[in-house]
């Protein structure tokens, strides 16, 4: 199999509005990297845009709405299947900055580290999400500490490097529900390292979070019975 670099995975639903700029940001930051949207069934003009973009951007698009846990094994799926040594997640709402990934890079390749996470809270001043969503990430920081004794400050940032190890892990098992809290669990239970680095990142320009501050605690539940489960659960064979 040839083997390619690096791929960037762009899951993207009803980003009409954002989608463009996010693949340009990358063109003029990332020119080496591939680009893959992912386009999570939406029902606006997310995919026809996407592939204005032109060439060197390929676009899938989903024939349900799978969710961002299903989208990006899309990606990681696709990568493994071509033979990238390197995939990162960019999400399309454009929060992510492209000129931050050669951050997450360097970082993996000082500490090789199998999994880079950008945070928001390390070391570094960025956009910072809502006081409950906030609250939430702390209580993951402990949990995540008292379970697999690392220290993650932003555990759900969606703003990730992965080299050969984690992409071939998690095309097979990505977890569908609150992937980015469980993939935590999953990468250190297969014995895989983790990284984190503190990355800027900026607001949203259009459209607004799945997630709003009254559905905050529940949201918040459902991910730490998740990760507990994830935690018990037996692992893999891999």
């Amino acid at each position: 199999m040839e083997q390619k670099q690096a791929l960037i995975v762009i899951p993207a639903y009803n980003e009409q509005n954002n989608i463009l700029k996010v693949i340009r940001d990358v063109r003029e930051n990332l020119p080496s990297y591939d680009i893959l949207v992912i386009n999570d069934c939406s029902k606006d003009n997310t995919s026809a845009i996407a592939k204005q973009a032109g060439d060197g951007v390929k676009v899938v698009d989903l024939s349900y709405n799978l969710g961002i846990g299903g989208a990006v094994q899309t990606g990681f799926k696709y990568a493994e299947k071509n033979g990238y040594s390197y995939m990162v997640q960019i999400d399309g709402d454009g929060q992510h900055l492209p000129s931050e990934v050669n951050k997450l890079f360097a970082y993996m390749t000082q500490t090789e580290s199998d999994m880079v996470i950008g945070s928001r809270f390390l070391d570094i001043k960025s956009f910072q999400t809502t006081w409950t969503r906030r609250l939430g990430i702390k209580v993951f920081y402990y949990l995540f500490r008292l379970l697999i004794q690392t220290k993650i400050t932003d555990g759900t940032s969606g703003f990730r490097m992965y080299n050969r190890k984690s992409i071939e892990l998690l095309s097979q098992f990505y977890p569908d529900d609150y992937p980015e809290p469980d993939a935590i669990i999953l990468i250190s239970k297969h014995g895989l390292r983790i990284g984190e680095i503190g990355v800027e990142m900026r607001e949203r320009e259009h459209g607004v979070s799945s997630i709003t501050p009254i559905q905050s605690p529940y949201y918040m539940t459902k991910v730490i019975m998740s990760i507990l489960f994830s935690f018990t659960r037996t692992r893999t064979r891999w």
